[in-house]
């Protein structure tokens, strides 16, 4: 017999016998799963984005089945609809959770922030970030390379090419949180969608003294507290020379937009004030 015939046979030997003792092992050691992860994972959106805190939506469907209850379980892509349906099938009752939108907490455009300096390297905000504090006097500030643009997979989140700040598309964001974990200045963050997708938020992260922040960008908070006093919902907290606003108090009555020095106080989706008539025949004639 030549020494290919033994090798081929010696190989088909090895292989059967591999085979028999990888089917006896999966026998001894397979664990049953619950038939209801799989019913579970059909209903979720497959976009294994991580926004529900697991690796993605098996894993999800897995704790979700086996939980006592669904209070702090939630699918931010398929949204209540999705977890009505988890729920009817493991017969929970699914908490229904207000719609969430990614906030980006920076108004230092170039008009309010110049730039004193440029930065030769390799465009990304995390490498950026560790190398030095940005290309102006805000070291807390959106450095603009678009990290948050490249992890979002929903296409809803895009770098201004002319204020080189980034920018959310309420209709796409799905609140996964993929480009709060990218932002390495901790710039972005998850608020309440807000009725008519109205909401007030302090559009800043300088935590430095107020003379610093004024001379560093001009829409900064400087924490003078102004807004606090205003407020008569308690909706408002000034930490480390900050202002914040919690949205689950704010009533969106917008008395802190109005006395806010420095215009780092905004709201978006309000309804502009109407031009009066006198102003707008002034405006035709010119």
């Amino acid at each position: 017999m030549s020494l290919v015939w033994i090798s081929l046979i010696t190989l088909g030997v090895i292989g059967s016998v591999s085979a028999i003792i990888l089917y006896v092992v999966a026998k001894k050691f397979h664990v049953e799963e619950d038939h209801r992860i799989d019913l579970v994972e059909e209903v979720l959106p497959a976009a294994n984005c991580g926004g529900c805190g697991y690796p993605g939506c098996r894993n999800f469907a897995d704790a979700c089945v086996k939980a006592d209850n669904l209070c702090d379980l939630h699918c931010p892509v398929g949204g209540n609809e999705t977890m009505a349906k988890v729920a009817e099938i493991l017969g929970l009752v699914a908490v229904e959770k207000a719609p969430m939108v990614a906030v980006v907490r920076c108004n230092g455009t170039c008009e309010h922030r110049p730039r004193n300096n440029e930065y030769d390297g390799v465009k990304h905000c995390f490498i950026a970030h560790n190398l030095y504090s940005g290309e102006t006097n805000c070291s807390w500030g959106c450095l603009g390379f678009g990290d948050c643009e490249l992890a979002c997979d929903f296409d809803a989140i895009h770098v201004n090419p002319i204020t080189k700040i980034p920018e959310v598309i309420d209709d796409k964001c799905t609140a996964c949180g993929a480009c709060v974990r990218a932002c390495p200045k901790d710039l972005i963050e998850l608020r309440k969608m807000g009725p008519k997708g109205r909401r007030v938020y302090v559009d800043c992260r300088n935590q430095d003294r107020g003379h610093i922040v004024s001379k560093a960008c001009e829409v900064g908070c400087i924490g003078c507290a102004k807004c606090q006093k205003v407020c008569k919902h308690d909706a408002i907290t000034i930490e480390n020379n900050l202002a914040f606003i919690h949205d689950d108090k704010c009533k969106l009555c917008r008395d802190c937009v109005i006395v806010c020095p420095t215009n780092s106080i905004i709201d978006v989706n309000f309804p502009r004030p109407k031009q009066p008539k006198v102003a707008v025949e002034e405006e035709v004639s010119q």
